[in-house]
């Protein structure tokens, strides 16, 4: 997975050979038809595409038939790695300010391959923004040609909090968010929990009947304010497994944690920093779930807590880290003066000659980024890349890159990140982890240092018949690797004579914020710069034992 700031487009990735059905480019490129291809059609189906782990996962979880004995995310598979953002607002959010262009333009210029503009689902915005940005969106693609402008939006989930949703360009993506906008939006419609899986089943819809050929659905901020409750993460993932496939691990708003006497908002990293719980918060959280905890979200930082907890269950969840960009630390411009609520567009920004103190936001790529395996630089080829889970978060350019290989006896080519492979019952499992380490500077004018690994793992037990736990006592951090000032970075790790089926994954730290046990500390509410506390996490990988 190596991506560098140089070369953000995969020239210099690893190059192996690969006799997989290519899938085909874009196919709304022909105005007549826009039908996904009969091969990746019957793929998808079979459940045996690049995303194998949508359709047959959650069958094979519980059983460890299905697809036990077909690796999923082989490992060298021919992929290469884009940088990219799902969480991005505009001038047609009522409380954003920059134009497309302006995000696409800063995208390319932080290293970005691919950005989701997503602004607020709402009354104006379904029936006036939709219509407005998606020109904006096809003009940007144009100037912005090494970045792919992904048109979606942010959901007001029903019953829940905000989500990412999106689909790749065709003559029905417009009508088909507009339609689920208008449907579905808990600012518009009822907002009722079994409304928002009602939801996810009419995007399944929409790619089962060929109108897209993916659309995804990402949780945003899930831990913020307390309404994300367990069972309805699973439900969502359950209604839908192709389509909703993952959650923030890492909030935006990262520059809001910057103390005000560095001319910050004084506020905590993702505006974390609610008066909570919330009469509508699930009651079971603690109050350290309303926090972040090394920038990531409560509901991945903590081992054992929900995301293991869905992992334990052998649910592919993956996550996420990105900007959720409204307004930008020290920049000077302000919003529009446009009325957003009877035109949905804020108009154009105005620069006020004076930088804004109560900005807590990065530009796309700035801090945070999602490295993403694909198969190419295409917009359904980056989109299967997310829902197959080969996803890296990484903030404030803490490495460059990561390959990580799981192998048994049963698979010696094993699989990489968001995969799945199988050892028969008492062999070994080799985990062979290599990291890029930063080659120069990030933003912030700083080359960070990775100082420690940690690879976290667990059993895979089944289907929790408490759908709202949010733990998983047997994770643990199976092993912390001290990373070597100097030389290639390469750590192995042998999980000997394994007799239950089981899930790992990695994170990593430049070692500046730890407790004693070597977790990330909660961040502190106006005392909280993002810089000099920096991790990444890689999504898991499932081990069956057949």
């Amino acid at each position: 997975m190596s991506h560098s700031h140089d070369h953000p487009h995969g020239d210099h990735a690893h190059h192996h050979h690969h006799h997989e059905v290519e899938p085909v480019e874009g196919s709304w490129l022909d105005p007549e038809d826009d039908r996904p291809s009969s091969v990746e059609r019957r793929r998808f189906l079979a459940g045996l595409g690049i995303a194998a782990g949508a359709a047959g996962v959650a069958a094979a979880a519980g059983t460890g038939t299905a697809r036990a004995h077909v690796p999923v995310n082989p490992w060298g598979g021919g992929d290469r790695w884009y940088s990219g953002d799902h969480h991005i607002h505009t001038q047609y959010s009522d409380d954003g300010q920059y134009t497309v262009e302006q995000q696409a333009r800063k995208a390319r210029e932080f290293g970005l391959d691919w950005i989701v503009i997503t602004d607020h689902g709402g009354p104006a915005h379904q029936k006036f923004s939709i219509d407005q940005v998606a020109p904006d969106i096809e003009r940007a693609r144009r100037a912005q040609r090494d970045v792919l402008v992904y048109q979606g939006l942010e959901w007001n989930i029903p019953g829940a909090e905000h989500a990412t949703v999106f689909l790749p360009p065709g003559k029905n993506t417009v009508d088909i968010l507009r339609a689920f906008e208008l449907a579905y939006d808990g600012r518009i419609a009822n907002n009722t929990e079994p409304l928002a899986l009602a939801a996810l089943r009419y995007l399944e819809a929409q790619v089962l009947s060929g109108r897209t050929e993916i659309a995804l659905m990402f949780a945003n901020h899930p831990a913020r304010r307390g309404v994300d409750s367990p069972h309805e993460l699973r439900g969502w993932r359950d209604a839908a497994p192709g389509v909703a496939v993952g959650m923030e691990g890492a909030p935006g708003h990262q520059a809001a944690g910057i103390p005000k006497s560095a001319g910050g908002p004084g506020r905590a990293r993702g505006f974390y920093d609610i008066a909570a719980p919330l009469p509508e918060s699930f009651p079971g959280y603690p109050m350290e779930a309303y926090r972040t905890h090394g920038g990531f979200d409560w509901m991945t930082a903590k081992v054992g807590g929900l995301w293991d907890s869905m992992l334990a269950e052998g649910r592919p969840w993956w996550i996420t880290a990105n900007s959720d960009v409204h307004q930008v630390f020290g920049d000077t411009v302000t919003p529009g003066k446009q009325d957003y609520a009877t035109t949905g567009s804020k108009g154009a920004p105005i620069d006020s000659g004076v930088k804004q103190t109560g900005y807590g936001d990065f530009f796309p790529g700035q801090y945070g980024a999602n490295v993403v395996g694909a198969r190419s630089r295409s917009y359904v080829d980056v989109m299967r890349g997310l829902q197959a889970g080969k996803v890296l978060t990484v903030h404030g350019r803490l490495i460059d890159g990561l390959e990580l290989r799981v192998r048994s006896r049963d698979d010696l080519r094993g699989v990489t990140l968001g995969g799945r492979t199988f050892v028969r019952r008492g062999g070994d499992v080799e985990v062979t982890i290599e990291i890029d380490r930063a080659a120069g500077p990030n933003w912030a004018g700083a080359v960070p240092v990775l100082a420690k690994v940690d690879l976290i793992s667990g059993p895979v037990t089944g289907p929790a018949v408490d759908r709202d736990v949010f733990s998983a006592p047997e994770t643990v951090v199976t092993r912390t690797f001290e990373v070597p000032r100097k030389g290639k970075i390469r750590f192995t790790h042998t999980f000997k004579g394994v007799e239950r089926s089981f899930y790992l994954r990695l994170r990593g730290s430049d070692g500046k914020r730890l407790t004693s046990a070597g977790d990330p500390l909660i961040d502190e509410i106006a005392n909280s710069d993002p810089w000099a506390d920096l991790w990444f996490y890689a999504n898991p990988v499932f081990v069956d034992v057949i």
